[in-house]
């Protein structure tokens, strides 16, 4: 029984792994192997987002659409390579809007735009044209995909008309700059040399030395009077009164007594 479930699940993981292979995924100007490095490159940064499916409805009073997008992948196997669809909600017609395989990507500092052409024809606007979809994918650091929504829809021109989308993914912000400033390695080094230096001193004072208490702390003596040469030195720089200046106030000392005369007392001896 644990082997029929265990061939059965084998099958199944198979049977999906080939799905996933023979899904169609976008299709980029150029044959394989000739396509845009850069288109590619932004390419491989959105496969986070492959297998999502996104979804927006408008209603402007007179037009009640629901717009259906998924990026790189078919919204419906019923429609071939469709990448958007648009569905009326009064009738469920649905028109596809643009297609995967006639794709095209570009991106900026914080954005990326997704094209699918190859949509539908325009019954009687834009010269009857293939519609397209434009999806632009701003920064948001926040999700990794949001806020799908129907900017607009341009179809008042001759040619080039489209219908434009947003959609809000943090896979559109540039990458984190992860390099460590200067004064960040200077920190970092600067504490890890404070830390050899207490442990290590911690260590040889007790083990090498024998020390005891406060002892142990390396070079305990010059840090305890550490204080003591930090203000001497600001007394030294910071002191602006000259430090030899004769004070105001002068006893009367012995060098300010005149000399005596040896015979002062002469008068008093006896004749």
């Amino acid at each position: 029984m644990f082997l029929a479930h265990s061939c059965l699940y084998a099958m199944l993981l198979a049977l999906g792994t080939i799905v996933m292979a023979n899904e169609k995924k976008c299709d980029l100007v150029g044959e394989v192997g000739h396509e845009s490095v850069k288109e590619l490159a932004v390419l491989k940064r959105l496969e986070p987002l492959f297998g999502q499916s996104f979804e927006t409805s408008v209603d402007d009073g007179k037009e009640k659409y629901t717009y259906k997008f998924r990026v790189c992948q078919e919204v419906s196997s019923n429609y071939s390579n469709a990448g958007l669809l648009q569905i009326d909600k009064q009738n469920e017609h649905v028109v596809v809007v643009g297609r995967i395989n006639d794709t095209h990507i570009i991106s900026g500092s914080e954005w990326i735009m997704l094209t699918y052409m190859g949509g539908e024809n325009y019954d009687s606007h834009c010269g009857r044209e293939r519609r397209r979809a434009i999806v632009m994918i701003t920064c948001n650091s926040k999700t990794l995909a949001s806020g799908f929504t129907l900017l607009g829809e341009e179809r008042e021109k001759e040619k080039e008309c489209s219908y434009t989308f947003e959609l809000d993914s943090k896979l559109a912000c540039p990458p984190e700059d992860s390099h460590l400033s200067v004064g960040s390695v200077f920190l970092i080094t600067f504490a890890s040399v404070v830390a050899v230096y207490i442990i290590g001193g911690f260590l040889y004072q007790r083990l090498v030395v024998g020390a005891k208490g406060m002892e142990q702390f390396p070079h305990f003596i010059f840090w305890q009077d550490l204080g003591n040469l930090v203000a001497d030195g600001c007394d030294f720089v910071c002191r602006s009164k000259p430090r030899n200046v004769p004070a105001a106030y002068r006893g009367v000392g012995d060098d300010q007594l005149g000399e005596e005369s040896e015979e002062r007392d002469d008068h008093l001896l006896p004749m």
